[in-house]
């Protein structure tokens, strides 16, 4: 089950909030009664003041298709008219909102994102990289020329699993490739998994996957604290 939830910041935000089964009897058995948190940026077509878009793809749909996630989740909407980098101390309220009023486990946060919010994955945790366990940007990339590919070594010590149609008609496969190739050079722990037959949408497979949430779950920041 999801809610409807808002955060008044210097954007109102609304958002799902799903909490977890189990979430009123304490944390998952060895959590110190928090759970991991899950934050979902949804793509251009979902921006504006109908929140019921932000349902149409994604950790929302699949939560409400009834997929057991073992986490709570957050999935924000975006206003008309922007752009989730243009968002972020929006973002940053959010979290910091959710850490305040939930039982959450600040070492497990995990972002994800889809086409705008998985440019907004990679853009977010730029702005915040000690705060994430781990990200899965999908049909993204990086805002910015190319050069802008060398600030991706603040993360280089974050796990990324990047996602993309080889046929992808709207962001260039480059545009996840030259950061993830760039990551892999510093020796950080980052992966592409490309679709060769997939175009734009390469999203509904991927969050359809239980690998991913089994792989972000074995995901941990030690002694993270939010920064």
């Amino acid at each position: 089950m999801q809610t409807r939830q808002s955060i008044q910041c210097v954007t109102t935000l609304h958002y799902w909030l799903h909490l977890p089964e189990g979430y009123a009897q304490g944390g998952p058995t060895g959590s110190r009664g928090s759970w991991p948190l899950l934050i979902f940026l949804h793509g251009a077509g979902e921006r504006g003041d109908d929140l019921e878009r932000v349902k149409l793809h994604g950790i929302p749909r699949v939560v409400d298709e009834g997929m057991d996630l073992p986490m709570v989740a957050a999935s924000p909407q975006c206003p008309a008219d922007s752009w989730w980098s243009l968002e972020l101390r929006a973002l940053d309220a959010l979290l910091d909102a959710l850490l305040a009023d939930y039982q959450i486990d600040p070492r497990r946060i995990y972002l994800t994102g889809l086409s705008m919010g998985g440019f907004g994955t990679w853009s977010w945790a730029l702005r915040r990289p000690s705060v994430f366990a781990a990200l899965a940007p999908i049909c993204g990339g990086l805002d910015g020329p190319p050069s802008a590919v060398r600030m991706v070594e603040r993360l280089k010590d974050v796990p990324i699993w990047a996602f993309h149609g080889a046929r992808d008609p709207v962001v260039p496969l480059e545009a996840q490739t030259r950061p993830v190739e760039e990551l892999r050079r510093l020796g950080g722990p980052a992966r592409l998994t490309v679709y060769p037959e997939a175009e734009h949408d390469s999203w509904t497979v991927t969050y359809g996957n239980p690998e991913l949430y089994a792989w972000m779950l074995a995901q941990s920041r030690p002694g993270a604290q939010p920064g």
